[in-house]
């Protein structure tokens, strides 16, 4: 682990119409895990947060990964100068939130957002 970019607590399951509510069921009436309260639907996995995210536009699910950063700003220059590639476009982020979202070598979208160690 660094100072400048480590791993967050959120991990986003990205998952088509046709398959949400049998994932959600699995989660929620077979794997038993412990809803979390919100207007999104979202488990405890450990120490993780395992978001389940209904997307229209996807063809088959995902996973989404999150790293966190006290500087973004230093943070996405240090990754824009290793070649690693943006792609802000693939969801909207909260307009208090600052972050971007990159791609793994394998294609696999973190999310990068600035937050304070505690």
């Amino acid at each position: 682990m660094n100072d400048l970019i480590y791993g967050g607590v959120d991990v986003a399951m990205k998952v088509p119409p046709h398959q949400y509510e049998a994932t959600v069921s699995f989660y929620r009436d077979i794997v038993k895990l412990k809803e979390i309260e919100g207007d999104d639907i979202s488990f405890e996995l450990g120490p993780i947060r395992l978001w389940i995210d209904r997307v229209a536009t996807m063809s088959q699910a995902e996973l989404w990964l999150e790293f966190m950063t006290p500087d973004f700003d230093r943070a996405a220059e240090y990754l824009e100068k290793a070649g690693v590639p943006r792609c802000d476009p693939i969801e909207p982020l909260p307009p208090n939130l600052r972050g971007g979202w990159i791609l793994n070598p394998t294609g696999i979208v973190h999310l990068v957002r600035e937050t304070s160690r505690n």
